[in-house]
């Protein structure tokens, strides 16, 4: 069974950590890459090699902003949902505009926060054939 790459785009150790966790309870094989900024990121997604199957975007980080980051990967092949604590509709629209598929708003508390980020998961990372039955 191929392990799935997620790229998590986060300044904050201890939003990667709490992703870390809920990702810890998906039953396939998965591995998280982390980029501490937008700079980090466009860095790691230059690479040719580099095709993760998921990229989960904050949108507010130092040096360069998940904004940036979508202005300048411009592409259609890898789903880019913006997990953030922003609620500026107008930062939302723009960032679907430039291409992100969803935006997901990150929720206080722990069991929220890992059932929001196994949703992401869920919903654009299809299973693998031999684990096509339902996750509860």
């Amino acid at each position: 069974m191929e392990t799935v790459e997620v790229f998590l785009v986060e300044d904050n150790p201890a939003d990667v950590l709490l992703v870390r966790v809920a990702l810890s309870q998906i039953p396939f094989p998965l591995k998280l890459l982390v980029a501490k900024d937008g700079e980090q990121a466009l860095k790691m997604l230059s690479s040719p090699e580099f095709q993760p199957q998921l990229i989960i975007l904050d949108l507010n980080m130092p040096r360069v902003d998940g904004q940036t980051v979508l202005q300048q990967f411009q592409q259609t092949k890898i789903p880019i949902v913006i997990f953030s604590s922003t609620q500026n509709k107008m930062e939302v629209q723009k960032a679907l505009a430039l291409g992100a598929r969803e935006y997901v708003q990150k929720p206080i508390g722990f069991e929220p926060y890992a059932n929001a980020v196994l949703g992401i998961v869920k919903r654009w990372i299809p299973p693998p054939p031999e684990l096509s039955v339902p996750i509860h």
